[in-house]
Formats: structure tokens, sequence, C-alpha cells
């Protein structure tokens, strides 16, 4: 969309009025007349895109823009992770491992492990793979222990999140070191205690305070495992933990030969190995999802003398529940997207860059207006670093000072997630809340995680100036 023209420029005042009015119009849509969040979301990215100059006969590119890239990885993900969740779940894995968590760690523990479990899942896996994985065990242990489910449910998310966000090999931060020349390794050792110091606060203290203020039902996202009670085979809790740790192998190895591959005199060469590129690709997130799934097919179906065509009912069982969840969460994409091709975040950014502040706080305040402006926290941690990359650049800063920046951006590009961003309807759909809950729940952890985020990195910034490292 770099070259999209608009009819009119309104210029940063205007695109920031225009990107408050679309959002209060969203709230209205959904929560005072009950239009469905996709179709709320679809009318929304329409009518911003017309108001904000984008031409008529180029309005359809425009809602592409956003929509298709986060339809497509989110339809992968989740249908994949749904399936092998479907599969985990009919066998009795995921009761088993449920009652096995239980049997460890106690049912007022129980949250913990599965967070903690979470935690170390997210470490290569992406947000919304993990968490779809991660779905059926969540359910279980909450349909054991009773009570309320969102204290079970959002202290993984955040640990999910944390991860995601802070630490290598995740996107953000990877980029915006590459952007302001911090090293990988420190950013990663630095990314991994700040993840888990965020999820202790965040998602052990504060998650299960706000879930128990909310009475949500469990959701039937993956379907009714009753339907298809022919599949139980009582696997073994070791069986399933293999079955779940597979994944993570596998991405593992491909983050191990990227990293070894970085530091070869010639990277493409190394990377361009048949051999390197073919495990490469088998750890690649899609692919990996794939291959566990055929893996727990045999495992759990044909292996324990399960007919194919049971196999099949059962794995379609887990599509149908999830499209509103896919679609709505594309939607969600679709409307951040125009926000993004209306130029506002970059607008917002380059206005704060111009004022004048404390370096650190600037990284911070720019990723996290350009988050709230437009939704996606890759985009704004990346802009970040980009209009931070001359300032640092041209300045005395200590190795680890710029580790800091990294983080103080990664902190700001995680702050507040709201309507306009794909993974807070991603979350709404899977734990069942309304967009008021979401708003009073997930939006709040998020804003906890940015602010915890933010004074961790400040801290890290005075230390390392300090020490001269």
């Amino acid at each position: 969309m770099d070259d999209l023209v608009m009819n009119w420029d309104l210029g940063t005042a205007g695109l920031l009025i225009l990107a408050v009015g679309a959002i209060a119009v969203l709230l209205v849509l959904i929560m005072v007349f009950k239009v469905h969040a996709f179709l709320a979301l679809m009318l929304t990215s329409i009518g911003t895109a017309l108001v904000a100059g984008i031409p008529p006969d180029r309005l359809v590119e425009a809602l592409g823009f956003g929509f298709n890239p986060t339809l497509g990885s989110v339809m992968l993900l989740v249908a994949l992770g749904a399936m092998l969740g479907r599969m985990v779940e009919a066998s009795g894995g995921a009761q088993a491992l449920a009652d096995s968590l239980i049997g460890i760690f106690g049912e007022k523990r129980a949250g913990f492990a599965l967070s903690l479990a979470s935690l170390l899942m997210g470490f290569p896996i992406f947000f919304d793979a993990g968490l779809v994985v991660m779905l059926p065990i969540i359910y279980a242990v909450a349909r054991r222990v009773g009570g309320s489910f969102l204290s079970i449910a959002l202290p993984s998310a955040i640990a999910f999140s944390a991860m995601h966000i802070f630490s290598p090999p995740h996107p953000g931060p990877v980029a915006a070191s590459a952007i302001l020349g911090a090293d990988v390794g420190q950013v990663l050792l630095v990314g991994i205690v700040f993840a888990v110091i965020i999820w202790l606060i965040a998602g052990v203290g504060l998650a299960p305070v706000l879930g128990r203020r909310l009475d949500v039902a469990i959701p039937n996202i993956l379907g009714d495992s009753r339907e298809h009670s022919d599949l139980e085979s009582a696997p073994k809790v070791r069986t399933i933990v293999m079955i779940l740790l597979l994944p993570l192998v596998l991405i593992l190895l491909n983050t191990a030969l990227n990293t070894v591959g970085a530091t070869r005199p010639d990277p493409e060469a190394f990377n361009a190995g048949p051999v390197i590129a073919v495990l490469r690709m088998i750890g690649e997130t899609p692919v990996a999802l794939l291959i566990t799934l055929f893996v727990s097919m045999f495992v759990l179906g044909w292996g324990a003398g399960k007919t194919g065509t049971l196999i099949e009912k059962v794995q379609d069982s887990a599509l149908g529940p999830i499209a509103s969840v896919v679609l709505v969460t594309g939607a969600g994409g679709m409307f951040g997207g125009v926000l993004r091709a209306t130029g506002i975040g970059d607008a917002v950014a380059q206005s704060l860059q111009d004022i004048g502040m404390p370096v650190i706080v600037a990284a911070y305040l720019i990723a996290q207006i350009v988050r709230l402006a437009q939704g996606s926290a890759t985009v704004a941690l990346t802009t970040a670093a980009s209009l931070m990359a001359g300032i640092v650049a041209a300045g005395d800063f200590t190795p680890f000072q710029v580790v800091a920046l990294v983080m103080a951006m990664s902190a700001g590009s995680v702050g507040f997630s709201h309507v306009n961003d794909s993974g807070f309807w991603l979350v709404s759909r899977f734990f069942g809340m309304d967009m008021k809950q979401t708003l009073g729940t997930w939006t709040v952890l998020q804003g906890a995680m940015g602010v915890i985020g933010f004074v961790l990195a400040l801290i890290l910034y005075a230390v390392a100036g300090g020490l001269g490292v």
C-alpha cells in the first residue's frame, strides 16, 4: 500500500481524530447495537478508508492490506492447532494431562503449572499457534478445577504473549535488534528475564484477580468431545507430553540453524545446503504443526486401532467452531491495516520524535502510541526502531543500553491491546468473552505488561549506563 495516494491530506491531527472516531463507532456498533464483530469491523474499516481519502476504486485493496496477511497466517496456525487439539482432547489425552498436573501441583496451583508450561512453550512458538495448541489442556484443567475459567486461562495467554513480545526468535525483537544494531544474544538473554518477570507479575499475580471478577463459561470452540467418544483410548500422559513437545523441538531446530547460519562467513551458502534447507523447512511453525498433527493421528488414532473415517470426522469437527474466530481475527487485522494505510502511525511517531524527549522515553512512547493507533505490535516496534535508528547510531550508547531501548520499544508495542488488534479478537473468541469483558481483562493486562516492561527497561538503561556495559 506504499503507492496509495489519498484524495486529501488530513494531517496528523486529522488522522488522530479519524482513528479515535473510528474506534468509537466500532464500540457503539458492537456494544449498543449488538452488531456481530465481523460485520462491525468490516463496516468500520470501509468507513474509515473512505473518510481517510482512499479512492473508492482501491477500497477492496485497502481492506485486503490487513485482512489477507492476517487471515493467511492465522488460518493455517489456528486450523492446524485446533485439529491437533481436537485429537488430544477426543482421545482423552487432555483430561489425562490435566489430571496429572492437578495430581502433582494440586487444584490451587494447577493454573500456575499450566501458565508455566505455556511460558516454556511460548519461547519458540508464536502466540496464536501456542495458545490454540494449549486450549484443550486449558479447558480440561478448568473443567476439573471448577471456579473461574478466566483465572485459569488468562495466565497462560499472558505467558505466551510475554515470550512473543520480548524474546527472540519472535519477529518483533529480532527486527528491532537488527535495525538498532543490538546484539541478538544479549537481547535474547535480557528478553527471557523480562518475560519471566512480567509473567510473574501480570500473569501469575494480576491475571487471576481480574479473571475471578467475571463469570465466563468454558467455551466449546473445539466442539464436544462426547460426540466422538469412540476415539478415546486412555493415552499415557508421557505420550501426550511428547506430542506437545514435538513442535517445540522442530521449531527450536529451525531457530538453532538460523543462529548457527548467522555466525558463518557465508550465511546464504550455509542455508542453501539441501540438508539444512529441509531441516529449516520442517521447523517452520505451520510445517511443524502439520507434522505433529500426523504424528497424533498415528499415535492416538491408527496406532490405537481407530478407523480413518473416525479420525477424519474428529478432525473435521474441529474446523467448524473456529470459523468465527478466524474471520473476526482477520477482520481485526483488516481494521488495523486500514489505519496503517492511512499513515497515522508514521505521522504520530514522527511528531513524537520531533518533541525532543529522553531517548528511552521516546522509544517507549512512539511504540506505544503507534500500537494504540493501528493495532499491530510488530509494526509498532519496527516503526519505533526505524525512527530511533539514526539517534542510536549517532549517540554514545553502551551495548546493554541499546538492548534496553529494544526492550522499551517491545514494552510499548504490547501495551493496551484493543479493538484494532487481531490478537484482541483471538483472545476474545477463544476465551468466550464479549468485547467489554475483553477490554476489562486482556487490554488491562497488556497495558500492565507494557508498563512493567518499560520500568524494567529504565532500570537496565540506567544500570548499563552507570557501569558502562
